[in-house]
């Protein structure tokens, strides 16, 4: 079914009730868009049901919880000698409006540290030499702080295609990469050494034939 696009409304007496189930206050917020929408609330319980996927007692479950606590009042009009619903009117008691604050007092700022990827990526600020050295003493990795920076500066401070997020994330990958050149000196080094010794062992066959 086509869901309506109208904006909802959750005003706080609403958000904070504790008498009222979280699927309660978002069926009052569809309540509030489908009055700003049309001027009322018609909208019948089956619409409800089919709008959230959910059974006809829940629905009235949750409309009860708001009439009940006040937040709004169900208009029934039944058939004339029946008990069958002709039709039905959601009314708000007190129907929500946007506000736009004017109280300029609070100049409190919050710093909000639940950063997401998204704008992660927008935040990332380049090192300095000397936050890249201190790190490297923490870290006792031996990286030269300059190359480092040298390298970065050169790729646009980007991994591959990517932009960098982490730049001490950067250093250990960097750490990682240079823990594995002495090994192959090493190596290299052990065969130059059984190289060399082979040679004089040739050496000497070679005099002992003579």
């Amino acid at each position: 079914m086509t869901k309506p696009s109208y904006y909802a409304i959750i005003p706080a007496e609403v958000r904070y009730n504790k008498n009222l189930t979280p699927n309660a206050k978002l069926l009052y917020a569809e309540i509030t868009a489908l009055c700003n929408m049309n001027g009322k609330c018609t909208a019948s319980t089956q619409y409800f049901c089919s709008l959230y996927e959910v059974s006809r007692s829940s629905v009235q479950n949750w409309l009860k919880l708001l009439e009940d606590n006040k937040f709004i009042i169900r208009d029934v009009k039944y058939k004339q000698g029946s008990r069958e619903i002709e039709s039905r009117h959601i009314k708000l008691v007190d129907k929500p409006k946007l506000k736009i604050s004017t109280d300029n007092t609070n100049t409190k700022v919050y710093t909000n540290n639940n950063l997401t990827d998204s704008n992660s990526k927008a935040l990332f600020k380049k090192p300095t030499l000397d936050e890249v050295k201190n790190y490297c003493i923490l870290r006792k990795n031996n990286i030269d702080a300059e190359s480092f920076i040298s390298f970065y500066e050169s790729k646009g401070w980007m991994i591959g295609k990517n932009k960098m997020k982490n730049w001490k994330q950067a250093i250990v990958t960097w750490e990682n990469r240079e823990k594995k050149k002495p090994k192959i000196q090493t190596m290299s080094k052990i065969h130059q050494h059984l190289q060399k010794n082979l040679n004089v062992k040739e050496k000497l066959k070679q005099q002992f034939k003579k």
